[in-house]
């Protein structure tokens, strides 16, 4: 809802923070294939939840600082940007509060959907 503000608003009249949406698409895959591609008991595991954490942090990290980019850029407003990472702050709750929920392994699990 804040980014279609960020963008849609006549004062504002921009569409591209749009491009953050590709951000909400990348930032859970990293972790959904660490968690089908490893085994809890191995060593390696925690390397590579490790990692998938790591890039899925990079990818929060990104879609945080690229409306701050376009801001300073002046290809948008500095209020659009607001809206902007408020969505991103709205999103990335949501995705964290998702897998917060469904990302055990007991008997309600978002896997066997």
């Amino acid at each position: 809802m804040f980014l279609m503000l960020g963008c849609a608003l006549p004062i504002y009249n921009q569409y591209w923070p749009l491009f953050v949406l590709f951000f909400y698409i990348l930032s859970p895959i990293p972790y959904c294939i660490a968690r089908r591609l490893v085994d809890d008991t191995d060593a390696m595991s925690n390397a590579c939840k490790e990692l998938a954490i790591f890039l899925t942090t990079g990818i929060v990290v990104s879609a945080f600082g690229l409306p701050i980019v376009f801001a300073r850029a002046h290809l948008i407003e500095w209020g659009a940007c607001a809206l902007v990472l408020t969505g991103n702050t709205v999103i990335f709750a949501t995705i964290l509060g998702f897998f917060l929920v469904f990302g055990s392994n007991d008997d309600f699990s978002w896997q066997q959907w």
